[in-house]
């Protein structure tokens, strides 16, 4: 029976680092005791089996472990399960990487567009493409549109809902994706300059689909979705239902996971089809660690059996004077997400300093990281941070 291959992270004694690798391949195989398991075939094909085990430092401990592919179903909800059910309920365990075989990745199609229909959609081959979070919550629909069509005016590529606006009282759903989409087509006429919306469809799934289905009724192209908060399946179900829409995953729930960020948002959100992939920047207000962001990037964009690239989204306190350092650092398959640094102007400032955003992205130009490689991942991926 072919296996994929789980790893660990460990935080524990060395006296204990072996009990606790036969506990994690038990755990997330057959669930009960090793002298439970009386069928042969079961125990030769299905337990979980403990691969090599690397000392990281003092405490902790890189263990791989392979399960049988089968025991996946191939598909999402107990591929996740598998790799990652009953050990994210330990402290001392952390999910960092998966390798599947290409059978099982096979079953999965990934993202329908990613970094090249991203740059289609835009009509921008060479450059990083931008995105700006419309906000705060709690504002009327009426000044939401007015905020999309200024940034649209600027020729910002993707204006967003900010995740928090979802279907409250002050902004009701169907209202604002009309008059926000409405405003945005209206600024790319303006300007001939192909702007998109993308409103927040995170909700329960029927909820979801109901949005996604409003949202493709006005025209809209780009949807924005937490898959923790939705549930992976359901994003992946939602991606399978609407593949002519562009998936923009927000990373809201993430941090309540215990999986490493590069393995979560670069590549299982892949997996499942985002098509651009947001996460926190380093040197922000929730400070990732700069190689860290490196291998996320990395992870959304290396090759992966005939899976496409998904776009890196660097965001969360984002700073206009800090564009060129941060495409010199990603390179141009990235989408830089400004918010409230950019609304930190009114009227006709906030005009200006979001076209000045625009400006600065073009006169980067096609730049190549010097940072975010395959290799500068992989040896993240090696040594990963611990909680």
């Amino acid at each position: 029976m072919e296996r994929l291959t789980a790893t660990y992270l460990v935080e524990t004694a060395a006296a204990r680092i072996d009990e606790r690798a036969a506990a994690i391949a038990l755990e997330q195989s057959v669930e009960c005791p090793l002298d439970a398991v009386h069928d042969a075939r079961v125990r030769e094909e299905v337990v979980g089996r403990v691969g090599p085990i690397e000392r990281v430092d003092e405490r902790r401990w890189r263990v791989e472990i392979e399960l049988a592919m089968e025991t996946t179903g191939y598909e999402p909800a107990q591929l996740v399960n598998m790799i990652s059910g009953n050990s994210s309920l330990w402290d001392d365990v952390r999910l960092v990487d998966v390798d599947l075989p290409p059978a099982l990745l096979a079953a999965f199609r990934g993202p329908r567009h990613g970094v090249a229909g991203l740059r289609a959609l835009a009509a921008a081959p060479a450059r990083a493409l931008t995105a700006v979070a419309v906000k705060p919550q709690g504002l009327p629909v009426r000044e939401l549109a007015r905020l999309c069509g200024v940034f649209a005016e600027a020729g910002i590529d993707v204006v967003k809902d900010d995740h928090g606006i979802s279907d409250q009282s002050y902004s009701p759903y169907p209202e604002r994706v009309r008059a926000c989409q409405a405003a945005v087509a209206d600024a790319s006429r303006a300007t001939g300059r192909a702007s998109f919306y993308a409103p927040n469809v995170a909700a329960a799934p029927r909820a979801m689909r109901e949005r996604v289905r409003i949202a493709r009724e006005e025209g809209v192209r780009v949807v924005l979705v937490a898959p923790m908060l939705v549930g992976l399946p359901a994003f992946a179900d939602l991606v399978d239902e609407f593949p002519d829409m562009v998936y923009l995953a927000h990373p809201s729930f993430a941090g309540a996971a215990r999986i490493a960020n590069p393995l979560l948002f670069g590549k299982l959100f892949r997996l499942f089809g985002a098509d651009a992939s947001i996460f926190v920047n380093y040197g922000g207000r929730f400070a990732y660690p700069q190689d860290e962001c490196a291998a996320i990037a990395s992870a959304s964009r290396a090759s992966w059996g005939a899976l496409a690239p998904t776009m890196p989204v660097p965001a969360g306190g984002m700073r206009l004077e800090r564009v060129e350092e941060l495409l010199d650092f990603y390179g141009a398959d990235t989408m830089l997400l400004i918010g409230g640094n950019l609304l930190i102007a009114e009227g006709d400032a906030l005009r200006e300093r979001a076209r000045a955003f625009v400006e600065a992205v073009e006169r980067c130009g096609d730049q190549s990281s010097r940072v975010a490689t395959n290799a500068a991942s992989s040896e993240r991926l090696r040594s990963p941070s611990f909680p």
